[in-house]
């Protein structure tokens, strides 16, 4: 029997902690008989009754965990805190609002039987948001997309499943300010976007603000793209060039069609170009290094490697490569293939 963890960052929440409890074991008792779960509320400093009603489920229902911050630490902290606490074989992230429906839960979990490592979902609709709104979180998915180095799920949001392996993978990246979609999305394995509507709050108002959007926004572009320190690199070749071709342009007009200008105009002219884009250039080198070191002290894993074919015994391999799964999938696929219960 597999077991489920299910992460719900919360802040001042608690008018929605009971309808998302009872939801989530509405959902998890018809999976009884295959899964066990545990519900773990990351609470970010809530200043509410958010944690006393947690506490007071977990008093009843052991299944229910909390960690709470000593100060807000963010959502994209208090999700990746959740996802390295929880202990299940798979991880679902969602939100305490109930706008992610948690009936989707069974489907993200068959298609992990299958074998896919992320399952996430994709807002085709988003109730009765704003359309400039709307508009704005499109076009933001699609830059960070069109900036990234890797591929990024568009109109994706944090409501996803995860496997044990790539939590694991997740535990080697340091990155204190963590783009969970972009980091997930990097890691590449077998993923899987599943379309759904996204409703409405019920009760409470959203605790994530315009700036707060923005600031996503920010890390969301600088943390999956170095290209931005790449401007200074492309402005200053495209300085030199134009200053190259102002003084061929100045040397052919004056030689062969006897054009004038006052004296020291285009040499004053071809010099502020070519040094602009010169100084420009060579802070773009910099930004080079730059965004090496930035890669660097990332500690990702120089790769990861899914499966193998005959593979070496364990000590005879490099350990800056990813390579054996805390749970792999032979593993898993042999749970699911025997009739007895899984250790």
């Amino acid at each position: 029997m597999f077991k489920l963890s299910i992460v719900v960052p919360v802040l001042n929440e608690q008018a929605n902690i009971e309808p998302l409890y009872h939801a989530v074991t509405e959902v998890m008792g018809a999976l009884a008989d295959q899964y066990t779960f545990e519900l773990l509320f990351t609470d970010n400093h809530s200043s509410d009754q958010t944690l006393d009603k947690i506490k007071a489920l977990a008093a009843n229902d052991q299944r229910v965990r909390a960690i709470r911050f000593s100060r807000n630490v963010g959502f994209q902290r208090s999700i990746l805190v959740g996802y390295l606490s929880a202990t299940g074989d798979a991880v679902l992230q969602l939100d305490c609002d109930l706008q992610d429906p948690p009936e989707l839960i069974p489907d993200f979990l068959r298609y992990w039987e299958q074998g896919y490592r992320v399952v996430y979902g994709v807002r085709v609709k988003r109730g009765s948001e704003a359309w400039w709104l709307t508009m704005a979180r499109k076009t933001f998915y699609r830059l960070v997309n069109l900036l990234s180095e890797d591929p990024i799920p568009l109109d994706a949001g944090d409501f996803r499943l995860v496997d044990r392996r790539v939590i694991e993978e997740l535990r080697q990246i340091d990155d204190l300010q963590p783009y969970l979609r972009g980091m997930i999305a990097t890691l590449g394995f077998r993923q899987l976007a599943v379309e759904y509507e996204r409703r409405d709050r019920n009760q409470g108002e959203s605790k994530f603000s315009f700036s707060d959007l923005l600031s996503l926004a920010l890390d969301g572009i600088l943390s999956q793209s170095v290209l931005p320190l790449r401007f200074s690199s492309y402005g200053g070749l495209c300085l030199s060039a134009a200053a190259f071709l102002l003084g061929i342009w100045y040397l052919l007009s004056r030689f062969f069609f006897g054009h004038q200008w006052p004296a020291g105009w285009a040499t004053l002219v071809f010099l502020n170009l070519f040094s602009l884009g010169m100084n420009a250039f060579m802070f773009g080198i910099v930004g080079e290094y730059l965004g090496r070191i930035y890669k660097q002290v990332k500690h990702r894993p120089l790769a990861i490697i899914e499966e193998e074919v005959n593979p070496p015994q364990r000590g005879e391999f490099s350990t800056n490569i990813s390579r054996h799964p805390t749970y792999g999938t032979a593993q898993r696929d042999a749970e699911r293939a025997s009739p007895t219960k899984a250790a």
